[in-house]
């Protein structure tokens, strides 16, 4: 009896390892899936699809510059006067280097790269962190730094 105990004591802890590394991954693709489904939104040019991946809450804070937008309508708002307002285009979207630490089982910390290719051949790109939390409906970024040249 103490053999099958001390047994048990060796190999549950490697299963429960392995069951939590299992869900990290799975969490971290489903992060990754949100971040594409933004990058293909934005690409047709559709700005609801790409706020989709934001957390749809009075509480999302968005900072870019020295800016900060508080809320995701002010959030939506800053995109549409920066990328949908007359003179101003979308471009194409690409986030490169993306780097997903989880914090938890339902948050995790985001880094990266966004690279814009705009129609008159400027390049706008730069780095962003998120935090992004699990809701019942899925992944959402609760929280965007971005900084860009």
């Amino acid at each position: 009896m103490r053999a099958l105990f001390a047994v048990l004591f060796l190999v549950l802890p490697l299963v429960s390892e392995s069951v939590s590394e299992s869900r990290s991954q799975g969490a971290k693709s489903a992060i990754s899936r949100v971040l594409q489904e933004q990058t293909n939104a934005w690409n047709r040019q559709d700005l609801e699809g790409f706020m989709a991946g934001y957390w749809n809450s009075p509480e999302l804070t968005f900072f870019s510059g020295a800016h900060e937008a508080k809320g995701w309508q002010a959030a939506l708002d800053r995109y549409k006067q920066s990328y949908l307002s007359a003179g101003h285009e979308m471009g194409k979207l690409e986030f490169a280097n993306l780097r997903i630490e989880m914090l938890g089982s339902e948050a995790a910390f985001v880094r990266g790269e966004f690279h814009l290719t705009m129609p008159d051949g400027k390049t706008p790109h730069g780095l962003f962190t998120l935090i992004v939390r699990k809701f019942p409906e899925g992944w959402k970024i609760v929280h965007d730094h971005s900084a860009g040249e």
